[in-house]
């Protein structure tokens, strides 16, 4: 008997160890976390970043739109046309991979005018771009002619930064944009005779880059003549790649 009570003894002491630690570690964390992350004595400010960039792609967008009585047809029709598009793209200097897939869909057309729709038959939709170095903006012409002789419809046509241009200037505009905010905190803690502190936080806000669309079919219309005389001469301007950030500084 006298065992069994020690036995017990030790397990509530036990008990009492652990609740004991638990009671700890979150005091100390509640500690820390207002030490470290309150918002009290600090300051936030926001911090924007603008870089200019000359576009160096010039990219022209195809669709290809075909239909059929049966999706096969309507898939084999669009696919001549791709077929032919390629063969004056690669004529001109071009390799079969310089032209990409943007998006592909087959559906059915229904005639909604009787009580149950029924499908009168099929559409399937190809759209397509090349891109290439904005210095060779006298292929532009024969790109867009290879297009419509082939049978495809240009949608619009870019001046854009390559994904590779695009991230060393988005790099630039953050930390321009980082930059910004500190200098705001500094004149701020400045101005109210504090000690700008230690950086609690920052998060990235936004990043925007918006390509100059030279061309846009819905605006300008179908025709390849349109396309043509839309780039004609045309010479982009710089393109604004802008970041905005958000900063929480401590005050001293």
């Amino acid at each position: 008997m006298p065992r069994k009570k020690l036995k017990l003894h030790k397990s509530v002491q036990m008990t009492l160890i652990i609740v004991a630690a638990v009671l700890f570690i979150s005091l100390a964390g509640m500690y820390f976390y207002k030490s470290n992350f309150s918002t009290a004595n600090t300051i936030s400010v926001s911090g924007q970043g603008v870089e200019k960039a000359a576009p160096d792609l010039i990219s022209i967008y195809f669709n290809v739109d075909t239909t059929g009585s049966t999706s096969k047809i309507a898939e084999d029709a669009n696919t001549a046309i791709v077929t032919k598009l390629k063969s004056y793209i690669v004529a001109l200097g071009f390799s079969d991979d310089d032209l990409k897939t943007d998006n592909y869909n087959i559906y059915p057309e229904y005639d909604y005018d009787k009580t149950t729709p029924t499908i009168t038959g099929y559409r399937a939709t190809h759209s397509l771009k090349i891109s290439f170095s904005a210095s060779e903006s006298d292929k532009i012409t024969s790109v867009i002619d290879s297009g419509t002789n082939a049978g495809a419809g240009i949608s619009y046509i870019n001046f854009e930064l390559s994904p590779e241009l695009e991230q060393e200037y988005k790099a630039m505009a953050i930390q321009t944009a980082s930059e910004d905010a500190k200098i705001k905190a500094e004149a701020i803690a400045e101005g109210f005779n504090k000690r700008l502190g230690r950086l609690v936080s920052v998060s990235l806000d936004s990043y925007n880059y918006y390509p100059l669309r030279a061309y846009d079919s819905s605006v300008s219309g179908t025709s390849a003549e349109s396309a043509k005389t839309a780039v004609a001469g045309i010479t982009p301007s710089e393109r604004e790649v802008t970041a905005y950030v958000t900063a929480i500084y401590k005050l001293g």
